[in-house]
């Protein structure tokens, strides 16, 4: 059985992106997907810091210092973008103009509840930042993370057992095991890393999984 890495799993769910949407990518792993979209495809990226029309990294050397993400990285912006007051980005996000975010996560609960902003351990740093608006604003919520923790359990859980950033608030989640999806009930299997098949994903999975 053979995971997808990190690029794998940005390209698939880039893949899944629909034309003119208008996505927030989160800090972390899904700033990966902005180097992924098709150029030929509109995708309108955010982020929260006040940009819209984000482009994907720059190339070494052509970095500019007051271009960045929320996560500080550097970024390129795109012809057309437009930069713009925090407090009008969040405008944005609580107001439902986003179509999709994508966000990190510690856990995803069998309900579709979002842990990513502290493991609640004492001395950890908690990093709220805008997960709580843009899982609550957004109109879809995706999560892109690992499918298990270092310590091999599995961050698809029955119970969230870290403080909550969001209650069912989930659509789809994307690791480098499988692609899932909130349907109806049912947390539903869309697709797989190479070798990976049902059996041996519930085999790993606390949570009961379907076919999609």
């Amino acid at each position: 059985m053979q995971n997808w890495t990190r690029e794998q799993m940005a390209r698939r769910l880039a893949a899944d992106i629909p034309e003119g949407a208008v996505v927030n990518l989160g800090i972390g792993l899904p700033t990966l997907v902005a180097n992924h979209l098709d150029p030929d495809r509109e995708v309108v990226l955010h982020t929260e810091n006040g940009l819209l029309g984000m482009g994907p990294a720059p190339a070494p050397g052509a970095e500019d210092p007051d271009l960045v993400n929320a996560g500080k990285q550097p970024v390129t912006a795109l012809p057309g973008a437009s930069f713009f007051h925090h407090g009008d980005s969040f405008a944005m996000m609580r107001g439902g103009h986003i179509d999709i975010c994508v966000l990190g996560a510690f856990q995803v609960s069998a309900r579709g509840d979002l842990a990513n902003w502290s493991t609640g351990a004492p001395g950890a740093i908690p990093a709220v930042g805008g997960a709580m608006d843009l899982a609550v604003g957004a109109r879809n919520t995706w999560v892109m993370m690992e499918y298990l923790a270092r310590d091999g359990s599995c961050k698809i859980v029955r119970d969230c057992s870290y403080p909550l950033t969001a209650v069912a608030c989930v659509d789809r989640v994307y690791t480098d095991l499988a692609v899932l999806e909130f349907s109806d009930g049912a947390l539903r299997v869309l697709d797989m890393a190479p070798g990976w098949d049902l059996q041996a994903l519930q085999r790993v999975t606390p949570v009961q999984l379907a076919r999609g």
